[in-house]
């Protein structure tokens, strides 16, 4: 993007488009989306908490696109934002909200209507960062399509997904009933954490992370992991994670 002292000011019409991100543009305009900016802003510090200066960055499944223009802003030197569940296939979504965005920011993000089984390094090369944010628990054969996510990644994949399970001591994943996970038909699969590091460290990454995401206050990880607290822990509950994994 060109930087805020050369944005324009003026009100944009946004009533068109059902939003699921929510954002502030130039001239203090806010969009209320289905998720707060206050959420979004806690969950990019926890996914670039590195700096992401100068390096490359592909968002998989970008929908309106704030993580992709947030990668831009502290200083990717490449940003890709790539959908199409929710930019022309099943999702409600469109691909409305993204360009908006795209022409009031005056960003050089890039994008590609693309399916994460259709990415190719071979076509579009390798990312130092690869975002995979909210996408796993929607696909219907989650060890593949993370296995595809992994192979555009030169180094650092960030995952915020679903997960349930805690209890569980071996690797392993729920399957859920049409409608069950959020009364949403899309949701499939939650898998428990040694569940996504038996998959990463299969897919070449050497380290892993997990940590609570800001809207599971209540996460397993949030807590002391003591017998009494373990106790308390409902195997049968979901939480929202993020995992940082390295190359």
């Amino acid at each position: 993007m060109t930087g805020e002292a050369n944005m324009t000011a003026e009100l944009i019409d946004t009533t068109s488009v059902r939003w699921f991100h929510s954002f502030e543009l130039p001239g203090s305009q806010r969009i209320d989306g289905i998720k707060s900016l206050n959420i979004l802003r806690a969950e990019a510090d926890l996914f670039f908490n590195e700096d992401v200066s100068g390096k490359s960055v592909l968002d998989i499944g970008a929908w309106d696109g704030y993580f992709s223009f947030e990668a831009e802003r502290r200083g990717a030197a490449r940003v890709l934002a790539t959908d199409h569940f929710c930019w022309s296939g099943p999702g409600w979504g469109t691909k409305d909200g993204f360009d908006l965005i795209h022409r009031a920011l005056e960003s050089r993000v890039e994008t590609l209507d693309v399916d994460v089984m259709g990415l190719s390094p071979a076509s579009l090369g390798e990312f130092d960062i690869v975002l995979f944010l909210g996408v796993l628990y929607h696909v219907k054969d989650p060890y593949a399509c993370l296995e595809a996510a992994a192979r555009m990644c030169k180094n650092h994949l960030i995952i915020e997904t679903v997960t349930a399970l805690p209890l569980e001591t071996i690797p392993a994943m729920r399957l859920y009933r049409p409608g069950e996970l959020g009364d949403d038909p899309t949701n499939f699969w939650a898998p428990n954490i040694s569940a996504l590091e038996v998959m990463l460290d299969t897919f070449g990454f050497s380290k892993v992370e997990a940590i609570p995401s800001p809207v599971s206050q209540s996460h397993p990880l949030n807590k002391k992991s003591t017998p009494s607290f373990r106790r308390r822990v409902d195997n049968n509950g979901t939480y929202r994670t993020i995992i940082h994994a390295y190359r």
